[in-house]
């Protein structure tokens, strides 16, 4: 498209233009309690919308924490609670991409269940690799209508039904080539 043209964030001047197209997104913040200062200290960008018209997916757009507060689980509780956010709104799956090489980010996101769904090759504009990861988020129901019979989960309001789609991804159990001492005695 011709018509549009790029330029890098300018800073203050361009805040208000992105806040404004964050603003239907899930955002979330943290800020220090000990502090009169009130700014934050991490922030986590997530959206939810139906793919394909078929899973409800949530994504993650972008989780940044302070370096002077990191270590200190303000990154996981920033994600567990968007997690439970989109939860509460039906999500079947959440998204998220990040740099192949970003070994905290990939640790942080496989501790809370994440899943390396496949590598992105030159995914960012730095020319670098990104992994897609995938958390799967099963169903639960809470229906306290009068059917205690469990047979006929709840429609969701909000998102038109839909079929359960499998998961995409599965857990692989690290490679070792050290050989067991009875296998390589019987040969």
């Amino acid at each position: 498209m011709s018509d549009i043209q790029y330029r890098k964030y300018l800073g203050e001047s361009d805040l208000p233009h992105v806040m404004d197209l964050v603003q239907s997104e899930l955002t979330l913040q943290a800020y220090s309690s000990n502090s009169s200062d009130q700014a934050p200290i991490g922030v986590i960008v997530c959206k939810q919308s139906m793919h394909k018209n078929l899973t409800n997916r949530g994504y993650i757009a972008m989780l940044s924490v302070n370096k002077n507060w990191r270590k200190r689980g303000i990154a996981s509780s920033l994600v567990r609670n968007s997690i439970e956010a989109m939860k509460e709104d039906g999500v079947d799956e959440i998204i998220l991409e990040t740099e192949y090489d970003n070994h905290a980010a990939l640790s942080l996101y496989e501790s809370l269940g994440f899943i390396r769904e496949k590598r992105l090759h030159r995914f960012y504009l730095n020319g670098k690799d990104a992994f897609r990861l995938v958390l799967a988020v099963p169903r639960t129901y809470t229906d306290d209508s009068s059917d205690t019979s469990g047979s006929s989960p709840p429609m969701s309001s909000s998102f038109p039904s839909r079929r359960q789609t499998p998961y995409r991804a599965i857990r692989v159990s690290p490679y070792s080539d050290e050989e067991d001492d009875d296998a390589v005695s019987s040969r």
